[in-house]
């Protein structure tokens, strides 16, 4: 959280406001100034893809027409799902959850792969995304007999000691936003399992040539930003031994 642009630019507004009432005029203008930097570099799409770029281009998609040999099992990672009475399913899961699931259920049709893993826990007395997945699944045509749930973990390192418990060294497809691939390969990997990267949901901007609305502050960009940032304290986590 603290790394993010607008809670750093919150931090550096209440330093700001302590300081103008101690009547050190100076520096608590500097210090809204400097919050307000973080905030416009950030929320900048050239900024957002800047830091997206080398997460997002470490996995191309998959594009097999076919599942790669001793292949399964398709695992997805979890998200966000929030059922409500009167939303259908495609609405109670966020958009990241949403384009992670559809993407794995393409792939489970597509490539004739036996089973279909869906991951993603919950606090205590919260809906889990993978009852989430699997009721998207089974209502685009998955069989309940290839669903496989594990709905225990709460981020990505529970959600690969999950996935190595239950395949074991054996490839898998897996299917995540690519800007969290990097990590969530690394994780894997670590744990012992094998996967094979299928990401989705990229979000760089597509389009050559200069376009205007990367050099604008957006909540888009912001987004982007944001997400970048924390991927990369994620990676610094698992590099530093403490992820």
């Amino acid at each position: 959280m603290l790394a993010k642009p607008l809670t750093l630019a919150l931090i550096c507004g209440l330093f700001a406001a302590v300081l103008w009432v101690l009547r050190r005029r100076r520096p608590a203008g500097w210090l809204i100034v400097l919050g307000a930097s973080f905030v416009c570099l950030g929320a900048l799409g050239v900024v957002g893809d800047l830091l997206l770029t080398p997460l997002e281009r470490q996995f191309p998609p998959f594009q097999g027409t076919r599942a790669p040999p001793a292949v399964d099992y398709i695992v997805v990672l979890g998200s966000s799902y929030v059922p409500r009475d009167g939303i259908p399913i495609t609405a109670a899961l966020d958009g990241e959850g949403l384009t992670r699931a559809v993407e794995a259920v393409r792939l489970f049709r597509g490539l004739g792969i036996r089973h279909l893993v869906v991951s993603g826990g919950a606090v205590p007395g919260a809906a889990t995304s993978a009852e989430g997945y699997a009721l998207l699944a089974q209502s685009l045509g998955v069989s309940s007999a290839s669903l496989i749930v594990l709905d225990k973990s709460l981020n990505t390192a529970d959600e690969a000691r999950a996935v190595a418990a239950l395949i074991g060294s054996a490839p898998f497809l897996l299917v995540t936003s690519a800007y969290h691939m990097p990590r969530a390969m690394k994780l894997m990997q670590r744990a012992g399992a094998r996967p094979v990267a299928a990401p989705t949901g990229q979000r760089l901007s597509a389009g050559p040539g200069f376009q205007l609305l990367q050099w604008l502050p957006t909540a888009q960009g912001l987004a982007k930003t944001e997400r970048a940032l924390h991927e990369y304290l994620g990676l610094l986590a698992i590099a530093v031994g403490v992820s």
